[in-house]
């Protein structure tokens, strides 16, 4: 007899870079309330400068599971992770609407960006997330990041973050994920 599906889980889902034309027909994961929501020209910008941190997952009749978007930044010198800010992959966003949680969606999301990091010779990959959002900060922890700065109202001013790091092969002592003492405030973060 033929192996029955987990009720709930998709036939199969697709993994693939993030495209223009998503663009058009993410409204459904972007209805999440701690969703940030960007301009067309941020989404684009992303797309022409960072193709390969960007992806999206489809469910076998073409409806978004979700996508992250990220980018590579730093300004430290090749090699040396103490000068300046070191170079690393950071997710700007991840998010998959309520439908589709729990299935590994978002795993696998941060996986291929963390993956892309590493084959770049990123330090470590990092994200901010609200400090009031314990589900994400619990999902983030559970993927081996930790919380290395706490940001003063790095959300308009009105709501703290916390920049999570998880390093990567390249940082094997962890150097990079060393939490700071003291809350920042955000003209403090450095010029990513």
């Amino acid at each position: 007899a033929p192996r029955a599906r987990p009720p709930g889980r998709p036939a199969m889902a697709t993994l693939r870079r993030f495209s223009p034309f998503d663009l058009l027909r993410f409204n459904n994961v972007n209805l999440d309330p701690l969703t940030e929501t960007f301009t067309m020209g941020f989404y684009l910008q992303y797309l022409a400068k960072w193709p390969q941190y960007c992806f999206n997952v489809d469910a076998p009749h073409g409806r978004s599971m979700g996508y992250v978007l990220g980018k590579a930044e730093g300004s430290g010198a090749p090699g040396k992770l103490d000068a300046g800010l070191p170079w690393h992959g950071h997710v700007t966003a991840v998010t998959v609407p309520p439908e589709y949680r729990r299935l590994g969606t978002a795993h696998a999301l941060m996986g291929l960006l963390e993956s892309v990091s590493d084959h770049e010779a990123a330090w470590f990959v990092d994200l901010f997330v609200r400090r009031s959002n314990g589900v994400a900060i619990s999902f983030y922890e559970s993927l081996g990041y930790s919380v290395c700065r706490h940001v003063l109202g790095y959300y308009s001013g009105d709501e703290d973050a916390y920049d999570m790091r998880k390093p990567l092969s390249r940082d094997a002592d962890r150097r990079s994920a060393v939490p700071l003492p003291n809350p920042i405030h955000p003209e403090e973060l450095e010029d990513d």
